[in-house]
């Protein structure tokens, strides 16, 4: 009898696995352009527990209040020249996609003023992303973000499930494919 329920056990873990496996593959057929860097892990890795800082020093938070929703989160700074090439395409993916089950989530990384911030927002004419905050780079340590910009996406329970290192077209077809498809259960 104990054989029998191990035997079930492992059969429903290996059948986990495949979908897992395949619900990836179906994701990484998706990417095109920019998106071919996006990198899918085999299996999820956990995300920072650090604080940051809230936009408008208005206290700190963590990821772990982003949990239920994929998340998009985007690691960047107001030196960055790719960032600002980049950061109009996040805020176009919020616009379109944004809701209870998906969000764009921008954490300036190092020593980037407020007022920075505020004026890099201006001028690109972003209105709908956070302005948060990781000063001490505690969060980009803990995820070992190395350069910038670098986005991460989280699945609902708050772990990281792909990475792509460097700027992309968060707007194009593949990256809203991307989103649709994991939105919809892949």
């Amino acid at each position: 009898m104990r054989l029998f329920r191990l035997l079930t056990v492992y059969m429903a873990l290996a059948l986990c696995a495949n979908a897992a496996l395949a619900d990836t593959a179906a994701l990484e057929a998706l990417r095109e352009g920019d998106l071919k860097k996006l990198m899918f892990h085999p299996t999820p890795k956990p995300a920072s527990e650090a604080e940051f800082q809230l936009a408008d020093g208005a206290g700190t938070g963590t990821l772990d209040e982003y949990q239920g929703k994929y998340v998009l989160l985007n690691f960047w700074a107001t030196w960055c020249a790719p960032c600002r090439e980049e950061m109009p395409t996040l805020s176009a993916l919020q616009t379109e996609f944004g809701d209870d089950s998906f969000e764009v989530v921008t954490l300036a990384t190092g020593r980037n003023s407020p007022a920075g911030i505020v004026k890099f927002f201006d001028e690109q004419g972003i209105t709908n992303l956070p302005r948060h905050q990781d000063q001490k780079q505690a969060i980009a340590r803990d995820m070992a973000v190395l350069g910038l910009p670098v986005t991460v996406i989280l699945n609902p329970e708050g772990e990281e499930i792909a990475r792509l290192m460097g700027e992309a077209d968060w707007y194009s077809d593949s990256a809203r494919a991307i989103i649709n498809a994991l939105k919809s259960g892949s």
